[in-house]
């Protein structure tokens, strides 16, 4: 079975249920252990992008906005079994050619990393028809969307769980905004907590 640490804030590891490691946002907590396969930075922001705490193994692929968005489109790639698609993010503070969300398959698991966003169009009309198995959408109503926006966000894209990420500036974890995000389906997850990934 593929599992994932939450490292807090906005990062996480993921390993595959042949080895590969894949990290998200490196930038909180630990477990950076593993040499990885594959890094994705959604955008720059200094809270996003601190690869240097991973190390890479021989042939591994780190991918930031520059390689998921370019001339306009968002890009796809398959890395160690892992497809990748680069999907809208965006807010006032956050320029949509400047940062992306992830959809990422892992071993027939479909998890959506919406990155630093509010609702945009796509969450309704572009994720329609996909089957997503856990979404992470940012909640600290300051740089993104608050609980109640993601709220809305997860009713709209209907993950079997959503899991409330991104909760307050300068801290990895926030349990009462966590408990203001209201899906039926809501998972928290604290930093250091690793979970199985399943189809349900």
């Amino acid at each position: 079975m593929p599992r994932l640490l939450y490292q807090g804030h906005a990062s996480f590891r993921i390993q595959t249920d042949r080895g590969a490691i894949a990290y998200i946002d490196p930038f909180a907590g630990e477990g950076y252990t593993y040499p990885a396969d594959l890094v994705i930075v959604t955008h720059e922001h200094p809270d996003h992008n601190v690869v240097s705490l991973v190390t890479m193994k021989e042939g591994g692929r780190i991918l930031r906005v520059d390689d998921l968005f370019k001339k306009g489109a968002y890009q796809t790639y398959e890395v160690a079994r892992m497809a990748i698609m680069a999907v809208p993010a965006t807010n006032e503070h956050h320029p949509v050619t400047e940062g992306v969300g992830i959809l990422l398959d892992v071993d027939g698991i479909m998890l959506y990393f919406a990155g630093d966003t509010s609702y945009t169009n796509f969450m309704g009309k572009g994720l329609f028809g996909i089957d997503i198995d856990y979404a992470f959408l940012p909640i600290d109503g300051v740089h993104n969307m608050g609980p109640e926006e993601a709220t809305f966000c997860a009713d709209m894209i209907q993950p079997r769980w959503a899991v409330p990420i991104h909760m307050k500036p300068g801290q990895l974890f926030d349990r009462e905004m966590a408990e203001r995000f209201d899906y039926d389906n809501r998972l928290i997850l604290e930093p250091g907590e690793e979970i199985g990934l399943a189809e349900w």
